[in-house]
């Protein structure tokens, strides 16, 4: 996995994650909607990652 797309996907399933939580608590569900959003997109660019690294060895 490269390191930068790993970084990327780190870091959209964190954002993603505090943003969902913000909202939740604040009650604003565009807010958590929006970081659910960004965590599932942080969640396929790491499945994406670990299949290319799956075919490389």
């Amino acid at each position: 996995m490269s390191a930068s797309e790993k970084a990327k996907a780190k870091t959209e399933q964190t954002v993603g994650k505090v943003e969902k939580e913000v909202g939740h608590a604040a009650g604003n569900e565009r807010i958590a909607a929006e970081g659910e959003s960004k965590e599932a997109k942080g969640d396929l660019r790491d499945a994406k990652e670990k299949g290319k690294d799956a075919l490389k060895h």
